[in-house]
């Protein structure tokens, strides 16, 4: 146990090089500028915006109008003049939104006609603050609609009511999960989960390629260096060699890839209270339908991520045995890179339990893709297909690990060489 102990002290020191901690402090700076950069737009997205508007009716209905604008958050710089003078001036200007109110727009709303407001937007750029103007003015003169037209309902159906006029049907929204019903919205349940699952495809995507691509490269260097040939004739057991190696890369990967989420995490987490109040509104309905996660289904989902971990670090030391040196192990990440990217994009664009059965076989036979669904399976009861993914990469895991030592047990160890030109293994 000693000697287990020194010789995975010696692989995770070998693993965090400079190299690493370099890459790993500049990540953080990138996460933290890309932060900082989002929230003050956002912040400035939230303050008061400064926009222009032209009122060329004078009329009851036209100061209402900026009166709701002034309400809106907006500071208003009210122009004069011709309608082509004041557009033509406002493009060398600091304003990026105008709001032309025509001549005669009372008198048209007031007989109940059709009356028209311009809106001019100036783009200098692609921001959430130039967005942001437009849709609050849009959805301010959708308020004045329902409010004219409600006027008018009242006015020529006095004893009726005008929302029942324009609006006869009323839906309830009921969502059923299993043997369990709520009351709202699908979309929001459906958007409350997706937000809080989004980042968890991230994180395993993260902690399987890094840690592979650690075992890889740290086995290729051995090799290029001559120095997996001293190590192999330690007296200590090919086996735990093996170990050591998974270990440390586990360790190590998992290291990293929490630091890359914790930049991650800083980066994109943004503290608005109204995604707070809707997510506090959803909530009750998710624990009413069961889609929330107990301690049990923690265990389960922490068993089905160590084993595809396992999966991934028994996969890469063959890999890495099969690499010449460095620039190969670098091309031999590709195959595991590329059966981790296919369940992370299925994981997030599609259910993989009403996907066709040939798809379905296809992306479940990649021993990566049952982590990337799990809690998935965990919410909505599909514990057949936890079981099964457990069980499955629990078989993978025992399969490469007997032939990794059965590699490491021999001289192949050293000789094994993938020959891309003659697109064979040589042992």
């Amino acid at each position: 146990m000693k000697n287990f102990s020194h010789l995975l002290i010696k692989e995770i020191k070998e693993l965090v090089n400079k190299q690493l901690v370099i890459s790993l402090v500049f990540m953080l700076f990138i996460f933290n500028f890309i932060g900082n950069v989002t929230k003050s737009e956002i912040k400035k997205a939230m303050a008061k915006q400064k926009i222009a508007v032209l009122d060329l009716d004078k009329s009851e209905i036209s100061k209402n109008i900026i009166g709701a604008l002034n309400m809106a958050n907006f500071i208003i710089e009210e122009k004069s003049g011709e309608k082509e003078q004041v557009v033509k001036e406002l493009r060398s200007s600091g304003l990026d939104l105008l709001v032309v109110i025509p001549a005669g727009f009372g008198q048209e709303v007031s007989n109940f006609r059709p009356g028209e407001v311009e809106t001019y937007s100036y783009l200098k750029g692609i921001s959430m603050t130039g967005s942001r103007k437009s849709e609050i003015v849009k959805a301010l003169l959708q308020t004045t609609n329902e409010f004219l037209s409600n006027e008018y309902l009242k006015k020529k159906l006095p004893d009726l009511d005008p929302k029942l006029l324009k609006a006869p049907i009323k839906s309830r929204e009921f969502v059923v999960v299993r043997d369990r019903m709520a009351e709202g919205s699908t979309s929001a349940v459906i958007g409350s989960l997706y937000a809080q699952s989004f980042i968890l495809p991230v994180i395993l995507m993260m902690i399987i390629m890094y840690s592979s691509q650690m075992v890889i490269t740290a086995i290729a260097m051995e090799k290029q260096n001559k120095t997996l040939e001293t190590l192999l004739t330690v007296p200590i057991s090919r086996t735990a060699v093996v170990m050591a190696k998974m270990l440390a890369a586990g360790i190590v990967g998992l290291l990293s890839a929490a630091i890359y989420m914790y930049g991650f995490r800083n980066a994109f987490s943004f503290n608005t209270g109204d995604i707070a109040k809707a997510m506090s509104g959803v909530a009750p309905i998710l624990k009413q339908l069961g889609l929330t996660i107990t301690t049990q289904g923690y265990a389960l989902f922490g068993i089905s991520l160590f084993l595809t971990i396992l999966v991934a670090l028994s996969l890469a030391t063959i890999l890495g045995v099969l690499a010449e040196d460095y620039r190969t192990a670098q091309s031999l990440t590709v195959p595991l890179v590329f059966l981790v990217l296919v369940p992370y994009f299925v994981s997030l664009f599609a259910d993989i339990n009403t996907m066709s059965l040939p798809a379905k076989i296809l992306v479940l036979a990649i021993p990566f893709s049952h982590p990337f669904f799990a809690v998935q399976n965990i919410m909505f009861g599909h514990l057949n297909m936890l079981w099964l993914g457990i069980v499955y990469n629990f078989l993978f895991v025992v399969v490469m690990l007997y032939w990794t030592t059965k590699i490491f047990s021999t001289d192949r160890v050293l000789t094994m060489k993938l020959k891309w030109g003659k697109r064979k293994v040589v042992l």
